[in-house]
């Protein structure tokens, strides 16, 4: 597998990854993982048929982040009834959530009942480069073989996993497909280690010069899992919109520092101030009728690094998250 290509000091997602792929296949028993060959891909089941579990969503959440993030299980500030939750930090947090973690790429295959959909996120990104992000990113990785994560509750056809492969340039049976249903403890897991990532997604939307993100850390609640996918969607999006706290350490003047703290909570959104489950629901299921400012941690910290000095916005919402975690839809 080759590295990073030689005109860019980054490292390479995949190179990085590829060790926590080979890990999580290999201790697949262990981690109550299935494993199974379809098109000649490697496709492990972390919820679907198989009942995965946190430690398999820790390691799977760090393998999404392309090997450049770290994921943790602690106590983190929330409700009193929920005091476990996840941390997450990357010292390249720019290429760790928005070239590997962020789910950008949409896959499908099929129409009518049948059909298949998912968002592919991972470090396979970074070979297909089907997202215009790339461009800006001016990151190009090389490799030989590609890991994504879906959250997904079906295995994707043969002829889809054939496109994936052909696309990142890649032999099939050199592709890896991680299934990770929402509902899953692992799904559950994944997809609130996703703090750090929807910070930088905003912070990307808002205009604020990537360059200038130089650190990051975050931490989330962890919500119980189980239950349908509304549900699952409503808890793990909470998590983060009511209970996430975010801290970034930038470059550049205070003014721009002090206006992205405010700027940047969930809470500077129209549809703030509900469980997401019922701000779905009152779009009717269309996500595009929800204010896209929403997707962003509860609280935020920034600390101007040519300064030294911090800004707040934000605050948690810890009723909110009690109120999400023991609905049922």
């Amino acid at each position: 597998m080759t590295t990073e290509t030689p005109s860019d000091p980054r490292p390479s997602l995949a190179a990085l990854s590829a060790p926590l792929v080979e890990r999580l296949v290999a201790d697949a028993p262990v981690l109550r993982l299935g494993i199974q060959r379809v098109g000649g891909a490697c496709v492990v089941d972390a919820g679907i048929g198989h009942p995965g579990g946190l430690e398999a969503g820790r390691r799977i959440a760090e393998l999404c982040m392309g090997g450049l993030g770290r994921v943790a299980f602690g106590p983190v500030p929330g409700p009193p009834s929920w005091p476990f939750g996840v941390t997450v930090h990357s010292a390249q947090l720019v290429l760790a959530c928005l070239g590997s973690q962020y789910a950008g790429w949409s896959l499908s295959h099929g129409s009518g009942k049948g059909a298949f959909f998912a968002l592919g996120s991972g470090p396979g990104r970074a070979l297909a480069r089907q997202e215009a992000l790339f461009d800006e990113l001016d990151y190009r990785d090389a490799a030989d073989a590609a890991a994504f994560v879906m959250e997904a509750t079906a295995v994707p056809p043969a002829d889809l996993i054939a496109h994936i492969a052909a696309t990142c340039g890649i032999a099939a049976d050199r592709l890896t497909l991680v299934l990770t249903p929402t509902q899953s403890l692992a799904g559950t897991t994944q997809v609130v280690a996703r703090v750090l990532e929807v910070a930088l997604h905003k912070l990307h939307a808002l205009g604020f010069p990537l360059g200038r993100v130089i650190d990051g850390i975050g931490m989330a609640p962890l919500p119980p899992a189980g239950g349908g996918f509304l549900t699952a969607m409503g808890r793990t999006n909470d998590a983060i919109l009511y209970g996430g706290t975010v801290h970034l350490h930038v470059t550049g003047p205070d003014d721009a520092a002090e206006d992205l703290a405010h700027r940047l909570p969930s809470a500077a959104s129209r549809d703030h101030g509900r469980p997401f489950a019922e701000i779905f629901a009152a779009a009717k299921g269309d996500f595009y009728a929800i204010d896209s400012m929403l997707f962003s941690p509860a609280r935020v910290t920034v600390t101007a690094l040519d300064s030294g000095r911090s800004f707040h916005g934000g605050t948690l919402g810890p009723d909110l998250v009690e109120r999400s975690f023991r609905d049922v839809r």
